[in-house]
């Protein structure tokens, strides 16, 4: 089977590990990664969520941080802090510093993202083929009450204290997605949205031109994992970000977000967890089918066993 995931972060990058695991190596897994988080910082591309991707289907990851390498020092952040030179409240590991050098090398070499992205990830066996939703440069940024930030700075440095007025991609509008992009959805049997950030990680994703265009019309069954929980989120403070765009922390508002294929949306089914399970109804009633299942991803196991529900739900 060939199945697509568009993801972001690192609910992404759990999500897909598990889906790897249960696929062993069966079936043909893409994965289509938000960019919209990137950013130059001391002279280096950073890109967050298709590092914490490649990072955790490597198993090089640090699953107590949530984010970087396992095993970090971090003495070129400090070394550059003395010199007064990035964000202090950003911190880079010196391995996860090698990432960006070498991505950098690669831009500045002239090659495109896609091929940076697929020279760095070689290294390892992911079991997963990644690709960057544009090769063009669509950085996220916060609209807030004191100005315009970096959507990394409102949510490192602020932890998204100082309200969001709106979200703006910029770049976006003359973004071309990535070549591949637009076929692995295509051409997929199976598209999934990740569990990820449904306003700066799906959305960047969809925002792309094409994408969610591609998404609509593909002849594949196509369904999501909420990232939401019992009105609560997973990880980080997407709840937040809901709240700019007008959307309710829940399950069943985010589906109805994305909305059903058969009335423009995107979604054919849409997994939540047990505990909210009074909310498939009015799902369904959507035009987007629903089941309730264990979400959270523990370990290993408990994340095979939601790809597993999810293709089941396919």
């Amino acid at each position: 089977m060939r199945i697509t995931v568009l993801s972001g972060g690192v609910g992404g990058a759990r999500f897909l590990r598990g889906l790897r695991d249960w696929s062993g190596g069966e079936h043909r897994i893409t994965a289509v990664v938000n960019t919209g988080d990137d950013m130059w910082l001391t002279g280096l591309r950073v890109c967050p969520d298709l590092d914490s991707i490649t990072y955790t289907l490597a198993g090089v990851n640090d699953e107590q941080r949530g984010w970087g390498r396992l095993g970090e020092t971090e003495r070129v952040s400090g070394e550059l802090a003395a010199f007064g030179v990035g964000w202090p409240w950003f911190t880079l590991g010196d391995l996860d510093l090698g990432t960006h050098i070498a991505r950098s090398h690669h831009l500045r070499s002239g090659l495109s993202l896609s091929e940076a992205t697929r020279l760095i990830s070689s290294r390892w066996e992911l079991g997963v083929e990644l690709l960057p939703v544009t090769d063009d440069e669509v950085e996220t940024h916060v609209v807030t009450d004191a100005g315009e930030l970096h959507f990394e700075e409102w949510w490192t440095r602020l932890r998204a204290s100082a309200p969001a007025r709106a979200f703006v991609q910029h770049g976006v509008r003359t973004a071309r997605p990535a070549p591949g992009v637009l076929e692995a959805i295509r051409d997929a049997e199976l598209v999934i949205l990740a569990p990820s950030n449904p306003v700066v990680s799906i959305g960047t994703v969809l925002g792309i031109p094409g994408v969610r265009e591609a998404v609509s019309g593909t002849s594949a069954t196509v369904v999501g994992v909420s990232p939401i929980i019992s009105g609560a989120v997973v990880r980080g403070m997407a709840d937040a970000c809901l709240s700019a765009i007008g959307v309710e922390t829940s399950a069943a508002a985010v589906a109805a977000h994305y909305g059903a294929r058969s009335s423009g949306g995107v979604l054919d089914g849409w997994l939540v967890d047990e505990t909210d399970a009074g909310a498939v109804p009015a799902i369904e009633a959507l035009g987007i089918r629903s089941r309730a299942v264990p979400l959270w991803m523990r370990d290993a196991a408990t994340s095979a066993q939601l790809a597993a529900d999810t293709v089941a739900l396919a």
